[in-house]
C-alpha cells in the first residue's frame, strides 16, 4: 500500500515518521504529474510546494488554524492532504474539483482567491477577529515572492506588524510568478538565491535551529545572532525587520524537517513572523524544471512522461493574433510601448519583448501601478498599451477613471480572457469590464468578432490620440473570419434573412466574439420565416448612433454579449434608444450576474442561457408575443401562426409548425 493512499486528513500526515515524508513527497509528485496531465492545470507551482505544504500541515492544526494560499493555484497539495485526492479526476471539470481553494469543497479552505497579493490582508483581518474574540488560533498565509510585488501585501504587512498577533507569513520564494519575478524586491531576494554562500547559509540555519530552545525570547535572540552574523549574505531580513516583523530564513523549502522546525518556532513565538522558504518551481519533474518560459506554470493535457502537449491542433488563438499584430505595430511606430503585470507570456507579449526589449515593462503583480505608469508614459509622449487579463483590470478601476480618463490620456488597454474563461472559475471570468468601464467618461471599447477585426480595431485604438481605448477578446482559439455583407453608419451588417424583404422583424446586435453564436441564432430564427438582421457595432462604447435608426426599422431588438447583463451592451443600447424616443422593445442576453462555477466555456455559456438553441427559442417566443400588436404585418399569416413557430432544443429536428 502506498503512503498516499493512507492520507485522508492532516492528522494522517502528522503521524508519519520523518523518514516516511520523503517517500510521501515523491508519491505526491508522481500523483500530481499524472493527474494534471489528464485534465490540465497549474502543475509547476504545486510541484514546488510539496514539502512546504507537508510541513505546514504537520505544524498547524487545520481547519482550527487557518491556512491561506496566495494565490490559490499552489493549493493542489493542500487539497490532497485534506481528503480530496480521489476527486482529482474531475480537476477543473464541470462539477468537479476547483483549481483554486473552494469553500464549498472543504472546511480547510477559507478563501477562494486567485487574484494575487490578497492573503495577507485576509490574514490581518482574521487574526484581529480571533484576538478580539479571545481565540488562540494561528493564521498562516502562504505568499509567493511574485505576490510580494503587489502593493496590498505591503499595506497588509504594515498592519500585521503593528500588533502582537499570531500571524505566520510563509514566503514561498521561487523567483517566479508566471515568468521570473520582476522589480527591486525580486533583485533583493535573488541576491540571496544566487550568492555562492547560499548552501552554506542553509546548513548553518539548519544546525543552529536544531540547537535553539523551543520557545520564547531565547529563540529569537539566537536567530537574531545568526542573521546579524551573516547579514552580508542574507539580505531580506533587514527589509522585513524594518517593518517590525521577525524573520526566519532562508530555509530550504524542499527539506521538510528544516521547514517544519522553522514553522514550529515561528508558531510558538506568538507574534507576527516571516518564514522565508526558497523553493524551485516544477521541482522533481525534469520537463517542468527545464521549461524556461514558466516551469509549467499552467499546462493543458500533456504526456506525463515527456511533458509534451497531447493535442497537435494548430488552431490560432486570440492571444496569438494580438501578439503578431502588436509586434508589427511596434515595427511601424517607435513610440508604442507595452506594459503588463507579471503576465508577459500569457498575454502574448513574449515576441514583442524579444523584438523590442527596451519597450516592454513588466511591473510585477501591480495592476494599479501599471495603469498609472501608463498614464505617465502617455504624458511623456509615448503610446502605451497595457495588456492584462480582463478580470485583473477590476483591480485598477480607480486608476483607469482618475489617472487615465480624467487626463484624457490615450492609453490602450488590451484585455485578454474577456467573457467566460471556463476552467479557472469565478475569479477569472472576464465578465465585468464592459459594465464598470461604461461609467468612465471618454473611454471607448472595441469588441472584435474575429482575427481580422481584432487586427483592425487594435490599430484603430493605437491610433487614437485624445482618449483611452480598450480592446477586449476571449480565451481560446479564434473562429473563422466573419466578413460584413454591408456597412451602415459604421455598423457592420453580418446577416439578413430572406424574409427581410417582407418585414424587418428582429434586429440582433452581436457584441464581439458572440458573432458566431449570433449567426447561428439568426439562421435558426430565419428558418421559422422570421425576418432577422444581425449587426456588429464593432465599438461597443460609445455605441454608434446608426443603431438608433436600425432599431427604429424593426419590431424587436435583441443583444447578445459575453459580459454581465447589468451595465452591459444591452443596457447601454436600451438607454440610447430611450434617449432617442425609440420605443421598440429590447431583449438583452448576457451572462448571469452571479459568480459562475468552473467548467468548459461552452458548458458555462449553456448554463447561463447563451447556447444558440436557447437564444433562438427565446427570440421566436418574443416575436410571437409581439405579433398581435403588429396589425397589418405582411410577414405573418395570423397571430396564431406566429405563435406556433418553435425553435427546437439541441438534438431536435428543425420543423415549422402550422
Amino acid at each position: 500500500m502506498s503512503l498516499l493512499s493512507t492520507i485522508s486528513c492532516p492528522q494522517d500526515v502528522k503521524r508519519l515518521d520523518p523518514e516516511e515524508l520523503g517517500t510521501l513527497a515523491a508519491e505526491i509528485r508522481d500523483f500530481l504529474i499524472h493527474a494534471v496531465a489528464r485534465t490540465g492545470g497549474h502543475l509547476g507551482p504545486n510541484l514546488g510546494a510539496v514539502e512546504l505544504t507537508l510541513a505546514i500541515h504537520r505544524v498547524f492544526d487545520s481547519p482550527f488554524d487557518r491556512i491561506l494560499w496566495d494565490t490559490g493555484h499552489q493549493s493542489y497539495v493542500h487539497k490532497i492532504l485534506t481528503g480530496r485526492v480521489d476527486e482529482f479526476d474531475g480537476l477543473r471539470q464541470r462539477g468537479g474539483l476547483s483549481g483554486y481553494p473552494c469553500r464549498a469543497e472543504s472546511e480547510h479552505d477559507i478563501i477562494e482567491n486567485s487574484h494575487a497579493s490578497t492573503a495577507l490582508s485576509y490574514a490581518d483581518g482574521l487574526s484581529r477577529a480571533y484576538a478580539l474574540r479571545g481565540e488562540d488560533r494561528a493564521v498562516v498565509a502562504v505568499v509567493g515572492d511574485g505576490a510580494l510585488t503587489g502593493g496590498m501585501c505591503w499595506e497588509a504587512l504594515n498592519n500585521i506588524a503593528a500588533d502582537d498577533r499570531q500571524v505566520v507569513v510563509v514566503v514561498n520564494d521561487n523567483g517566479r510568478s508566471y515568468a521570473p519575478t520582476i522589480g527591486g524586491l525580486a533583485d533583493h531576494l535573488a541576491a540571496l538565491r544566487l550568492a555562492p554562500e547560499y548552501e552554506q547559509v542553509l546548513d548553518v540555519v539548519k544546525q543552529v535551529l536544531g540547537r535553539t530552545p523551543l520557545v520564547g525570547a531565547p529563540l529569537f535572540d539566537a536567530l537574531h545572532g545568526i542573521k546579524k552574523g551573516i547579514k552580508d549574505v542574507v539580505q531580506p531580513q533587514g527589509m522585513f525587520e524594518d517593518l517590525g516583523l521577525k524573520y526566519v530564513g532562508p530555509v530550504d523549502g524542499h527539506d521538510v524537517a528544516a521547514v517544519e522546525s522553522a514553522l514550529r518556532r515561528a508558531r510558538d513565538f506568538g507574534g507576527p513572523v516571516i518564514v522565508h522558504c526558497v523553493t524551485r518551481k516544477g521541482f522533481g519533474y525534469p520537463p517542468a524544471e527545464q521549461d524556461d518560459a514558466d516551469n509549467f506554470h499552467g499546462v493543458g493535457v500533456i504526456d506525463p512522461v515527456t511533458g509534451k502537449p497531447v493535442s497537435t491542433s494548430k488552431s490560432t488563438s486570440w492571444t496569438n493574433v494580438f501578439s503578431e499584430e502588436i509586434v508589427q505595430i511596434g515595427a511601424e511606430r517607435l513610440d508604442v510601448v507595452t506594459l503588463t503585470a507579471a503576465m508577459l507570456q500569457p498575454v502574448g507579449l513574449g515576441p514583442f519583448a524579444k523584438a523590442y526589449p527596451d519597450r516592454v515593462f513588466d511591473v510585477g503583480i501591480a495592476e494599479q501601478h501599471a495603469v498609472t505608469s501608463a498614464a505617465g508614459l502617455a504624458m511623456g509622449g509615448l503610446k502605451p498599451v497595457v495588456c492584462l487579463y480582463a478580470t485583473f483590470l477590476n483591480r485598477a478601476f480607480d486608476q483607469v477613471l482618475m489617472d487615465v480618463a480624467l487626463h484624457n490620456q490615450p492609453v490602450t488597454f488590451v484585455l485578454d480572457r474577456a467573457g467566460v474563461t471556463g476552467e479557472d472559475g469565478a475569479s477569472h471570468n472576464g465578465m465585468w469590464d464592459m459594465s464598470f468601464l461604461q461609467v468612465v467618461p471618454g473611454l471607448a471599447i472595441a469588441a472584435p468578432r474575429d482575427a481580422a477585426t481584432l487586427r483592425a480595431e487594435l490599430r484603430e485604438a493605437v491610433a487614437t490620440t485624445d482618449h483611452p481605448t480598450v480592446v477586449r477578446f476571449p480565451k481560446g482559439k479564434v473562429a473563422a473570419d466573419v466578413p460584413a455583407i454591408d456597412t451602415v453608419g459604421g455598423v457592420d451588417v453580418l446577416f439578413r434573412s430572406p424574409a427581410v424583404a417582407r418585414h424587418r422583424e428582429v434586429l440582433l446586435v452581436s457584441a464581439g466574439a458572440m458573432a458566431a453564436t449570433s449567426l447561428e441564432v439568426a439562421r435558426m430564427v430565419a428558418s421559422q420565416g422570421i425576418g432577422i438582421t444581425v449587426v456588429d457595432p464593432r465599438w461597443v462604447k460609445p455605441l454608434p448612433p446608426a443603431l438608433v435608426d436600425l432599431a427604429r426599422d424593426h419590431d424587436l431588438v435583441v443583444t447578445i454579449e459575453d459580459n454581465g447583463r447589468v451595465g452591459g451592451v444591452g443596457s447601454s443600447l436600451a438607454q440610447l434608444l430611450r434617449d432617442a424616443d425609440v420605443d421598440v422593445p429590447l431583449r438583452d442576453f448576457g451572462i448571469a450576474q452571479r459568480f459562475l462555477d468552473h467548467g468548459k466555456r461552452d458548458e458555462v455559456l449553456t448554463e447561463v442561457g447563451l447556447a444558440p438553441q436557447d437564444l433562438a427559442r427565446k427570440v421566436v417566443e418574443a416575436i410571437a408575443k409581439r405579433q398581435p400588436a403588429l396589425e397589418g404585418d405582411p410577414g405573418a399569416d395570423s397571430a396564431g401562426a406566429s405563435a406556433a413557430r418553435v425553435v427546437p432544443r439541441s438534438g431536435e429536428q428543425v420543423a415549422e409548425q402550422h
